[in-house]
């Protein structure tokens, strides 16, 4: 009979929580992604409805649809990465990495889930572990 890892329950509710909170973060990014989609939306309808007002409405709306577009993508990558953790992709693993250095910016939550993304990822037994699910 072979005895458990003791080391090993820890890392997995790390990993857990990890993705869970990828997720959560990416959800967070979507929703925003959203709301300025629609304030783009509003201020191009300004732009269309207001005479005189159709190039401030124009460069507003641009740069909330610039604003929504980056919401929306690194919204979608780390719920992404939250979900391939959770599953124990390599992939996902490298994504969380790539995504928790733009997310250190974010104050104060992004810099929070960065770290943590750092700390968690970076261990050795967490290597180990996305090795090993990757064969599964």
């Amino acid at each position: 009979m072979m005895a458990a890892d003791p080391g090993a329950r820890p890392v997995n509710a790390h990993v857990k929580l990890l993705g869970i909170l990828q997720v959560v973060w990416g959800s967070i990014g979507l929703l925003l992604g959203v709301s300025t989609l629609m304030l783009a939306a509003g201020a191009a309808i300004i732009g269309f409805t207001s005479e005189g007002r159709e190039i401030p409405a124009g460069v507003t709306a641009a740069a909330f649809a610039v604003c929504a577009a980056a919401l929306l993508g690194f919204g979608l990558g780390n719920a992404w990465a939250g979900a391939a953790i959770r599953r124990l992709q390599p992939t996902g693993r490298h994504a969380a990495l790539v995504l928790a250095v733009p997310n250190l910016f974010v104050l104060p939550f992004g810099t929070a889930l960065g770290i943590y993304s750092m700390w968690v990822l970076l261990h050795d037994d967490t290597r180990r572990m996305f090795q090993h699910g990757q064969h599964q």
